[in-house]
């Protein structure tokens, strides 16, 4: 599931699901004409009321985000791929976000850039390492 909800996020539940639709969109875990979770399904797995996960698609069905077929479900809509004055204006809340947050434990943007920086090299290490260690297995089971 592409989704999770976080209880201590001030972001309104319904609000939460409709960032997260967005973003797989955006970073391509849905792709234009894919099937969401029934009400019912994302209700469950997520823990919330049914009527939280009906208003989040109703606001996105009514922004052309989704689109719905009776009987058959909810899909995500054609025009619903991100662009990149789109994905800029996705990013501009977890920005201000983690700024927020980064101000509260006095650390200013530079720093909050350098930690992002750095994180981005630990996960294209660890993404090496994999690689290298996959490649290591299967030539030692080729010989």
């Amino acid at each position: 599931m592409f989704l999770s909800i976080d209880p201590a996020d001030p972001r309104p539940l319904y609000v939460q699901i409709m960032d997260a639709v967005r973003h797989a969109a955006a970073g391509g875990a849905l792709r234009p004409d894919d099937a969401l979770p029934s009400v019912r399904q994302l209700a469950t797995s997520t823990r919330v009321n049914p009527n939280t996960v009906k208003q989040a698609y109703r606001e996105l069905e009514r922004e052309g985000v989704i689109y719905t077929r009776r009987g058959q479900g909810t899909f995500l809509a054609a025009g619903a791929a991100v662009r990149p004055r789109k994905r800029a204006a996705l990013l501009r809340p977890v920005a201000e976000r983690a700024l927020r947050d980064a101000h509260r434990m006095g650390a200013g943007a530079a720093e909050l850039i350098a930690a992002i920086e750095a994180l981005q090299r630990e996960a294209e290490e660890s993404e090496r390492a994999a690689a290298e260690h996959t490649l290591r297995g299967s030539g030692a089971a080729a010989g």
